[in-house]
């Protein structure tokens, strides 16, 4: 399944090739080994811009040249040429020298001096052999002199570097270990000396210092890291941040692995769970111990390599649980601070893969996947607050930015996680998520709904955006609620159970129906499943169209907008309503008659005027499916009576609008619905017949002007008047017996009014109808009732003032009299 352009996949297609993006970035990981940096900052999202073109061959052999001069001027532009040539540049040891004697020149500018750094740090890491005299060198000036805060950076890369050297001698390894250390105690506690934008740098001369470094040095080095992230102090903390501490502790294991430094995994492991201790190490304790997880399942793969202690896992998948406690905790003196722990927390464990359940992972993925993956609910509450805002206020490039981000491109994944953490929970934990999925549901409802009113179709983009994100909310729910049938319909789990999540969903789906642009089989199956359980209580059956919006709900504002409401402009309202008519039919015998009267009844005459057809013929539906099946087996005589007091105002309601929103198939199908339905002689139906032969008469003389070959055949589209005379002459052989004769009474008015071409088609249809008829006990009746109106149509000549006025004069004396003694329908109806 797949949610469009957004690249939001949720079911197996995303697992596969979730897959083989995980192989790629280990295989470049592998490659990247001994450029640890550049591989960080290719973790950033968004993913910084694309580096210049690499320098020419001649470029660089000038540089070198320039650097040589003993009076060069201007040695910046030679080390930035060679800097961006470092992905191809090999370090030999006389220019490894010649860095170094320039580093040590009292004419060098301290401004060089983060170019020298970072070059002795690419020949140390690239020569097979680096020069112990250049290492010892370089350590000995970064000992003997003060390094600047801006600094800082480039010389924890060149120390860590240093002390990956396997051939470094003790006192050299202790003394870089001891100045990076302090280095990085000092960032630490300050408060941001370095520049956010170095943290790659930094964070990849910490992983080449733990990888060489051991004991008590590896301990420090790690809890310093730890601390480096605060609000208030230190560097901020981002998402991008927390991917590059996920991947540098990825690279750490990975390598720890391969060098079979089990101890060190060990170490690491125990170092990360010790940062729990603290709150500003919250944010990397969170992220690292992803990091970790994700090496461990990748490992735990039949390819994936040796096996690690069981306990790691549990330990990390422990300080997880306790940073997603923290992220979802009520201290709202951080809520930024939660906020981005929720959505680091989310990504990670969506890199990471697989996790045992925790209560607080469940809760924690949740309250990210509605607040920060698909924050609806706070960009829509920008436009309600200023619904003539400029670009700004709207938050249209926030919006923007969002649909690009990572995490939004990883909701699928996160998602997933969703669903396999929620499989693993207990009962309680469940019915908590899911209770609060249903109420997400309808928060996407009203937000959708307010947002589309509000937006004027200059903004049409800013809606199109947020539709998007509600878009990819919709392919979570769909997810979550197939999980949760997967769950809820076994043998385990009671029929009152069932039945109340069947109702559950069925309201949900409504809410999120104007979101369902494309078919898909999940969507469709779990609609199968709950309706079918529906269809079989009574309890599910009445909670359902209890939920359905009242009318006063629907066709009112709210005070939500400026501009006058119309409420069959809504078109997210609508969406909703009309699922609704869908599933009713299917549950209507559950419905009692008091319930249909003053939910169900007042909704759906309102929606009969709807100027859309399918939404109109909807709603005709629904009353042929109560006429049809609606009962109430504790007062059957209440539902009798309501389906006759339903007929005059359906009638009137039907007739009002037709032709021009009225369907007709709907009104076809309705008419003989209650034809078919009601008691046989109902003076409802008397009033049926006889209003539609009002309207058939009122619409002859509307167009008795019009085009005479309109009644030359009987093919083809028929026109309004054909149309009701064709319904007449097939309720012909549907009415009981006792309203017959007054049926045929209204007929014959009605054909003595039609042009001498409209007699004859009218009479031939009907001499051919009655010949063909099996009818035994209407077909003498209607011979001699053929018989006489043919005579009359031949020797009368046409009078259709006197035949209009009779008609007209008839159908009010019968319709006074239906409506005094039988109208008496639900108040509420009457304020359509």
């Amino acid at each position: 399944m797949s949610g469009g352009d957004d690249g939001i996949e949720i079911t197996a297609p995303f697992n596969r090739a979730r897959d083989s993006k995980e192989r790629s970035e280990a295989a470049k990981m592998q490659a990247q080994n001994k450029v640890l940096e550049e591989w960080l900052i290719h973790a950033t999202s968004p993913p910084p811009p694309p580096p210049p073109p690499p320098p020419s061959a001649q470029s660089i052999i000038k540089a070198w040249g320039d650097l040589r001069r003993p009076h060069h001027e201007d040695l910046l532009r030679p080390l930035q040429t060679l800097f961006n040539a470092r992905h191809s540049l090999h370090i030999s040891e006389p220019q490894a020298k010649l860095l170094l004697s320039l580093l040590s020149s009292t004419t060098s500018p301290p401004s060089h001096h983060p170019l020298l750094f970072r070059l002795l740090s690419l020949y140390i890491r690239k020569s097979l052999h680096p020069s112990l005299p250049i290492i010892d060198s370089s350590l000995s000036h970064l000992l003997s002199h003060p390094i600047p805060p801006l600094h800082l950076a480039e010389s924890v890369l060149l120390l860590g570097s240093i002390s990956a050297v396997p051939s470094l001698s003790d006192a050299s390894r202790s003394a870089c270990f001891g100045l990076l250390s302090t280095l990085l105690e000092d960032q630490a506690r300050s408060a941001g000396a370095s520049c956010p934008t170095t943290l790659p740098e930094v964070l990849a001369g910490v992983g080449y210092a733990l990888f060489g470094s051991d004991g008590a040095y590896f301990s420090r080095i790690l809890a310093s890291v730890l601390r480096f992230w605060g609000f208030g102090d230190g560097f901020p903390p981002s998402v991008a941040h927390g991917v590059m501490v996920l991947r540098l502790v990825e690279w750490l294991v990975s390598n720890f692995s391969n060098s079979k430094s089990f101890g060190k995994i060990g170490s690491l492991c125990e170092g990360i769970s010790a940062g729990l201790g603290e709150v500003r190490c919250m944010f990397a304790v969170g992220m690292a111990a992803c990091g970790m997880l994700r090496v461990l399942n990748r490992m735990a793969t039949p390819n994936g390599g040796l096996r690690i202690d069981p306990r790691i896992r549990s330990s990390m998948e422990d300080s997880i649980a306790a940073v997603a406690g923290y992220a979802v905790s009520d201290d709202t003196c951080s809520g930024t601070h939660h906020r981005l722990l929720q959505q680091c927390l989310s990504l990670g464990l969506a890199r990471s893969g697989a996790i045992s359940f925790r209560a607080p992972v469940l809760s924690c993925i949740f309250s990210a996947l509605s607040n920060e993956i698909f924050p609806l609910s706070v960009f829509s509450r920008r436009v309600i607050e200023n619904p003539n805002g400029n670009s700004e206020a709207l938050g249209v490039s926030e919006v923007r930015d969002h649909l690009g981000s990572s995490l939004f491109k990883e909701a699928g994944a996160i998602a997933s996680i969703f669903c396999n953490q929620y499989a693993l929970a207990d009962e309680q934990n469940k019915l908590h998520v899911e209770a609060r999925m249903w109420d997400y549901c309808h928060e996407i409802y009203l937000n959708l709904r307010f947002v589309s009113l509000i937006l004027p179709e200059r903004n049409s983009g800013l809606l199109k955006d947020l539709e998007r994100i509600a878009e990819a909310a919709f392919l979570m729910v769909v997810v979550f609620a197939a999980e949760v049938t997967k769950h809820k319909w076994s043998p385990v789990i009671s029929q009152e159970v069932q039945s109340e999540t069947a109702a559950r969903i069925l309201t949900s789906f409504s809410c999120v129906e104007y979101l369902r642009r494309v078919r898909l089989p999940e969507y469709t199956d779990v609609i199968q499943r709950v309706v079918r359980t529906i269809q079989d209580s009574c309890s599910a059956s009445l909670s359902y169209i209890e939920s359905m919006p009242s009318y006063l709900e629907l066709t009112n504002q709210q005070g939500m907008v400026e501009k006058k409401y119309v409420w069959f402009k809504d078109e997210v309202q609508t969406a909703r309503i009309l699922f609704y008519f869908r599933v009713i039919p299917t549950c209507i015998t559950h419905i009692p008659g008091s319930v249909f009267a003053k939910i169900v009844a007042p909704v759906m005459f309102l929606y009969m005027q709807h100027p859309i057809a399918k939404v109109a013929r909807a709603s005709h539906s629904v009353l042929v499916a109560f006429m049809s099946y609606g009962k109430d087996d504790n007062n059957e005589d209440d539902v009798a009576l309501l389906k006759e007091k339903l007929v005059f105002y359906y009638m009137e309601r039907a007739l009002e609008t037709y032709p021009g929103i009225t369907p007709f198939d709907g009104l076809a199908s309705g008419v003989v619905a209650l034809i078919r339905h009601l008691p046989a002689g109902s003076p409802a139906i008397f009033y049926c017949i006889h209003s539609l032969a009002a309207r058939a008469s009122n619409l002859l003389i509307k167009n008795a002007n019009q085009d005479a070959n309109l009644w030359k055949n009987w093919q083809g589209e028929s026109e309004p008047c054909q149309k009701f005379l064709e319904l007449l002459l097939r309720l012909v052989y549907l009415v009981d017996i006792q309203v017959l004769p007054d049926l045929l009474r209204l007929l014959a008015q009605f054909i003595a009014q039609l042009p001498k071409d409209g007699q004859n088609l009218v009479l031939d249809e009907i001499h051919s109808q009655v010949a063909e008829s099996d009818d035994v006990t209407r077909k003498p009746l209607l011979v001699s009732w053929l018989q006489s109106l043919t005579y009359n149509c031949s020797k009368i000549s046409l009078n259709g003032s006197s035949n209009e006025s009779t008609l007209k004069q008839d159908d009010r004396s019968h319709n006074a009299s239906s409506i005094n003694n039988y109208l008496s329908l639900n108040r509420t109806s009457s304020k359509l």
